[in-house]
């Protein structure tokens, strides 16, 4: 009994501690909670009130502009926002949480708000890919292609593409992920089938030239099918060319693929007379040129004859202007007669030929394709630049679609020492011949061929010669390849 006694005595003093203790952490709970409603209620009444506009985090993405939103503050009605200090620096152009803190007052009566800014990677990268469907011919290897990808954060990652062809090889997609997770995906259907049509291409030029009597040789085409190989059986050619008859004649070369595709290409063929025996070409180089040119068109125009002026890129513009108003032929010559620059090779003679080409055209409106070489298509002097080049440049031009003219009868304007007009005049009608066409090789910029050309013009006339001038239909004179 005494036991039982002693046992419950001490449980209830167990109990009576334990009550205790909950009372003293009663008391301070209520304490505390009291305590924060005091500092509360005393921020509420005696602190500024300061609220921001907008969020209190905002979320950027990289080198995004970072604007302000603003705040407001104020202190027993009074406005204070003009007095709101504001801390910290937002770096769009670098990844990372921002603090953006705002206080005002002094002391504990200070107010401070933050506004966080985090600046993240969110933009996906871009496949540089066309998203048209993929077709191949039947049979074909899929390959993947070659995938640009450029990333706003990690900038290029074309190596990090994957591709991932479909089981049922229907479809390919291309992917990329960035190092903040950010994927692109490009899916192109895969269809095997042959839609594209045979290329074909003209072998030689796209218009040719022959002369009453000819024999009329087809250079025929070149055909490039993506599926189909020799073809040339399968070509076909409507038109024909009767070198009997002076005409233009259209040669329409057309194939059809395997799978029904057709491709078709055109040439034109003239059939002109020779050059009639007895005329004069009379044929200018190196101009224009103030002084000289004007002069000799004032004689021309006088005289009732046409030339053919082959231009530079040297003199003034008004005199390629007048030539082709008062109905000459504005020919293409070179733009710097740089010997050195045109002959350096066959891309820098084009782009020299080119220049001077834009020029004409420029001026006039009319695209020149009646050329004459610096130093003539029998020049050696390119040997030292380029071996072999004129052999090269003499077909290319061609069928470029240009045609070039050397001359059978020089004035001897270009020649050394000092001519005098009589000495031009004389070398040009006494090798005139009734028996040939006369391609006359003169140069406008010359004073002595200025002041020689109209006695030769009415010595022509005076013994039954006729002028023209030089079109692409007239029948080329050349000389005889040396390089």
């Amino acid at each position: 009994m005494s036991v039982k006694r002693e046992s419950k005595k001490m449980k209830k003093k167990k109990n009576q501690r334990n009550q205790f203790f909950s009372k003293k952490v009663l008391i301070v709970f209520v304490c505390i909670f009291i305590a924060l409603f005091c500092i509360g209620l005393f921020q509420f009444i005696f602190l500024p009130k300061l609220s921001l506009k907008g969020s209190k985090k905002v979320v950027l993405n990289y080198q995004d502009q970072y604007v302000e939103k603003g705040y407001k503050a104020h202190y027993f009605g009074k406005d204070l926002t003009d007095d709101v200090k504001v801390s910290g620096k937002v770096r769009t152009n670098k990844l990372g949480t921002y603090r953006i803190e705002y206080r005002v007052g002094k002391g504990i009566l200070s107010k401070k708000v933050v506004r966080i800014v985090e600046v993240r990677d969110e933009e996906k990268p871009k496949l540089e890919i066309d998203r048209k469907d993929v077709y191949l011919c039947p049979g074909d290897e899929i390959v993947p292609e070659k995938v640009k990808a450029m990333d706003n954060y990690d900038g290029n990652l074309s190596k990090k593409v994957k591709n991932i062809i479909s089981k049922d090889k229907s479809s390919i997609t291309y992917s990329v992920t960035d190092r903040a997770g950010n994927t692109r995906k490009v899916t192109k259907k895969i269809i095997f089938k042959d839609i594209e049509a045979p290329k074909l291409t003209l072998n030689g030029a796209e218009v040719l030239y022959l002369y009453l009597g000819d024999e009329f040789q087809d250079p025929s085409v070149t055909i490039e099918d993506n599926c189909d190989s020799k073809l040339e059986s399968q070509l076909k050619v409507d038109g024909r060319v009767d070198t009997n008859t002076v005409g233009e004649y259209e040669l329409v070369y057309h194939v059809e693929d395997k799978a029904g595709n057709k491709g078709e290409i055109k040439r034109v063929v003239k059939v002109n007379e020779r050059n009639k025996n007895g005329t004069i070409y009379l044929t200018f180089d190196d101009g224009p040129n103030s002084g000289t040119t004007d002069v000799i068109l004032d004689i021309l125009k006088e005289e009732g004859v046409k030339a053919t002026f082959f231009v530079t890129n040297k003199g003034p513009d008004e005199l390629i202007k007048r030539e082709y108003d008062e109905g000459h032929t504005v020919a293409l010559h070179t733009a710097t007669h740089d010997y050195s620059i045109v002959y350096a090779s066959g891309e820098s003679y084009f782009e020299d030929l080119y220049s001077v080409q834009d020029r004409v055209k420029r001026i006039t409106g009319y695209e020149s394709k009646i050329i004459r070489f610096p130093g003539g298509s029998s020049n050696t002097v390119s040997r030292k630049y380029t071996p072999g080049i004129m052999s090269y440049l003499t077909q290319e031009v061609q069928n470029r679609g240009f045609r070039y003219y050397d001359w059978n009868l020089s004035s001897g304007d270009a020649a050394g020492g000092t001519p005098t007009a009589d000495q031009i005049y004389n070398n040009v009608v006494s090798n005139l011949s009734h028996d040939r066409m006369n391609m006359v090789l003169m140069h406008d910029i010359k004073t002595y061929t200025r002041d020689a050309l109209r006695q030769i013009i009415q010595y022509g006339k005076a013994n039954g010669y006729r002028f023209e001038q030089i079109t692409m239909d007239t029948e080329m004179v050349t000389q005889r390849v040396n390089n």
